[in-house]
């Protein structure tokens, strides 16, 4: 274990950086919901598996201690408008082949698009293959299977409930792992995927989702390839991956299941990845490799990345507060080690439990708020982790918390020009802790038109070849 270190020290300075002072009590997140209630549906048309019994009881288990109820069926008659309305997630257990009618089809489907959410376990993926909304809904169906083995595991998103627990490091653990006829990437936020070098018989050319979740008509669908074996639903890692895809699933915790593609990591969890970035003011923060995380000590002071400016991009990263913290993301600011020079011409998208609304989670520091009702509906209380997208483009600025478009503001201050300049992270103070993980950027096309001051721009040209091309997340 490399456990933590303390890295990223700077000399003290005076100066208070704009946009961290307390203030009055504004929105608080949201609790954690409690009485959801699930239903457990586990049919089979065809090959049944001998782990049904136990997963139906593993999610019992859970829901008996997260607070969530828990039906279980495997009659398709439930499948009707009336009776799933009652349940905020149908778990769909090692079906396998036809188990729906055309009515009962349709009322799932009616189910979906109306907020209902899918939960597919394992064999969920071998199941209605002349369906075509549930192949969308599933994600992919079953190819093939070598057999029972160990693998590794590797988690790309770290903020979603069913992988946040998995840290930096590979998740060994034995299963029967499934091929997939295509692969839900360009369509589903991929949490998950197997090393098809730790194992023999994969067939999906070395990226191999193996859980994912997404948005899709209205509704929710999570879905994991695990849970095979009897002894998969035993290991606590896994019940806590299969008890945070159900959360997200109910809508007891949030998370961006858009999909993502053409992103490149600026700091990924090791210090190397740190090489780029330099501390402007006093503080530091501390560096957990293990899990992949950065955490706020001292300040107020700030760690931006300085390889180079940034001109249109998508910038994501994953943010925890521990309780009422504060810190906050600074965008378009020239360089410098002087963290006022992030503050005098750039802006702070906060992150502050509670302040007043042009202060607080979400809003442009001091220039607009978040769009509160919104803001309070994607927002994870202190304790989880929430991902932003700060969206730059010209001179207009969006924000995305776990995928929900909470503020658009457009820049009209020649002297705080969006289109050009770097990024950085804050830590904020003493008794502040906000831990950040997986900061990664898209570069966009330039944008064109003009300044603040209405004069033509010309478009920002990258200093570094453009990022890979891939789907927009953003969109």
């Amino acid at each position: 274990m490399r456990g933590r270190a303390r890295i990223i020290t700077a000399t003290a300075a005076a100066a208070l950086l704009i946009g961290c002072a307390s203030g009055p009590t504004a929105a608080k997140p949201k609790p954690d919901r409690e009485g959801e209630r699930v239903l457990v549906f586990s049919k089979t048309a065809g090959f049944r598996h001998d782990s049904i019994p136990t997963g139906i009881a593993t999610v019992k288990e859970l829901g008996a201690q997260n607070g969530f109820a828990v039906d279980a069926t495997e009659d398709a008659a439930a499948f009707t408008a009336k009776n799933l309305a009652r349940y905020d997630a149908v778990i769909w257990l090692s079906t396998t082949g036809d188990v729906l009618d055309a009515g009962q089809q349709t009322a799932f489907e009616t189910y979906i698009r109306g907020g209902g959410a899918y939960v597919g376990i394992h064999a969920a993926a071998d199941t209605e293959y002349d369906w075509p909304f549930y192949g969308r809904l599933a994600g992919a169906y079953f190819q093939s299977h070598p057999a029972i083995q160990p693998a590794k595991v590797h988690a790309e998103d770290h903020a979603h409930p069913a992988t946040a627990h998995l840290g930096t490091g590979s998740w060994d653990r034995t299963d029967e792992w499934y091929n997939y006829r295509s692969n839900p990437r360009d369509r589903a936020r991929v949490l998950a995927t197997l090393d098809e070098s730790s194992y023999s018989g994969g067939t999906m050319s070395g990226d191999h989702p193996i859980a994912w979740c997404q948005n899709l008509q209205g509704g929710r669908s999570f879905y994991t390839g695990g849970g095979h074996t009897k002894e998969s639903f035993a290991e606590p890692a896994f019940r806590q991956h299969l008890l945070g895809g159900i959360r997200w699933a109910v809508g007891a915790v949030q998370a961006d299941c858009r999909p993502e593609q053409g992103y490149t990591p600026v700091f990924d969890g090791t210090a190397a990845s740190l090489e780029n970035w330099k501390q402007a003011g006093p503080g530091s923060f501390a560096l957990d490799e293990d899990d992949g995380t950065l955490t706020t000590t001292g300040g107020m002071g700030m760690l931006w990345y300085d390889r180079r400016e940034l001109g249109s991009y998508s910038l994501k990263l994953d943010w925890k507060m521990s309780g009422d913290d504060n810190s906050g993301i600074f965008v378009g600011f020239p360089p410098s080690d002087d963290p006022w020079s992030a503050v005098d011409n750039g802006y702070e998208i906060q992150i502050d439990a509670t302040d007043v609304p042009e202060k607080t989670t979400g809003s442009v520091y001091g220039f607009q708020s978040a769009d509160l009702k919104k803001r309070d509906k994607a927002l994870n209380p202190p304790g989880q982790w929430n991902t932003y997208e700060i969206r730059v483009e010209g001179e207009r600025l969006r924000v995305y918390l776990n995928g929900v478009q909470i503020n658009d503001y457009t820049n009209t201050d020649p002297a705080r020009s969006l289109r050009q300049g770097h990024i950085g992270i804050q830590n904020h103070g003493d008794g502040d802790e906000v831990s950040f993980r997986d900061i990664r950027l898209k570069e966009l096309p330039p944008a064109r038109g003009t300044g603040p001051s209405g004069s033509p721009v010309s478009p920002v040209v990258p200093s570094e070849s453009p990022a890979p091309t891939g789907s927009d997340a953003g969109r």
